[in-house]
Parts: structure tokens; sequence; C-alpha cells
């Protein structure tokens, strides 16, 4: 067996051990079993089974991350009238950009979600959630600089309903939904978010 066969086959064996148990409950020695390597070989790939995890889902977890945070902060750049208009509609029109990139990566973010418990990507929507609500408040500080009177908005409601965002967003992932499906969905997901939003901060 050459590298690039054992390399894949440990991957494969990972993957499908992972998706089936999550990483907690994940066997290593179920890991090298079925990959058809000795736990030596394992070791001169991946020092950990942690690691084997970040293999899998790194890259396409920090483009991600990367390209959310972009999002954030080109909205920041835009005037106080242009981010007015725009609310909603740039993180809106993100993620439906995204959800390709998601389902080009399927596997890579069904492990994300579903299966990462006691891996540093457990934390991955509550890290979001955490980048939305301080984008919020930006939001907020700038629309009322601008002499807008916004309502204010009680911290927990507001941990709430950017929370359920995400989760209600990331569902498509959770339930496996066709990606034309999951498009229509987050669309309209997107034009509910946005018309709430507005209503609650009295826009």
């Amino acid at each position: 067996m050459d590298e690039t066969n054992t390399l894949q086959n440990i991957l494969n064996a990972g993957k499908t051990e992972f998706m089936e148990k999550g990483f907690k409950s994940a066997s290593l020695r179920n890991i090298v079993r079925n990959a058809g390597v000795t736990t030596g070989a394992f070791y001169g790939y991946y020092a950990s089974k942690e690691e084997l995890f970040d293999a899998l889902v790194g890259e396409s977890a920090d483009y991600f991350m990367k390209e959310y945070k972009k999002v954030q902060y080109d909205f920041k750049k835009l005037s106080p009238a242009e981010q007015e208009e725009n609310m909603g509609k740039e993180s809106g029109d993100w993620m439906l950009w995204i959800t390709d990139y998601i389902y080009d990566h399927l596997d890579a973010f069904q492990l994300i979600i579903s299966h990462s418990e006691g891996t540093k990507y457990e934390h991955f929507i509550h890290e979001m959630v955490e980048i939305e609500v301080e984008a919020t408040h930006d939001f907020i500080t700038v629309m009322r600089g601008s002499g807008k009177n916004l309502r204010h908005i009680d911290p927990q409601l507001e941990h709430i309903l950017v929370s359920g965002m995400f989760t209600a967003f990331f569902e498509v992932v959770v339930h496996n939904m066709p990606k034309e499906q999951a498009k229509e969905y987050i669309n309209e997901l997107k034009e509910f978010q946005t018309a709430g939003w507005i209503k609650i901060m009295g826009l």
C-alpha cells in the first residue's frame, strides 16, 4: 500500500467512525483497524484522534469563518445610511453564497455541526453567535449615532435570537437537505430574520 492510499484510507476510516459515533465516542482502534494500518503507521500521519478530525474539517471551517468575518468587516466600513439600507442584505446574501461551499464540503460541515463534541470545533456556532452579537451592537451604535432612536434590546433576548438564526441556518446540514431546497429555506430564513430585526429594533 503506497503512502497516498494509506493516508486516504485513514481519512476515510476516520470520517466513517466520527460520523457514526461522534468524536468523543470514536475509537482510534477501530479507525486503525478499518484503515488496514498499524497504530504505529497511524501515528506516522497524525499525532492524535483530534489531529485526524482537524485534518477532515479544519480547512473548510477556517475558510467558512474567514469569509463570515470578512462580511462583518465589509459591512462596518459602510456609511450609516448604507448600513441601514443594507441591514440584513449582505449577511443574507452571504448565507446563500456560502451554502454552495457547504454543500461542496458537506461531510466536513456535518462533522463540525453534529459530531465535534470534544474538539475545538464544538463551539463553532457559538463563536459565530458571539461575532454576530458584537456586530449587532456596533450597528445599533452607528444607527443611534446617526440620529435613529432604536429600541433597547434585552441582551438575553438578543443572544437567543442570534443563536436561533444560526441554529436554523445549519438545520439544512443536520437534516442533509437537498441543496436547492436548502437555498430556498435559507432565503426565506433571511427574509424572516431581517423583518424581525427591523421590527424589534424599531427601524
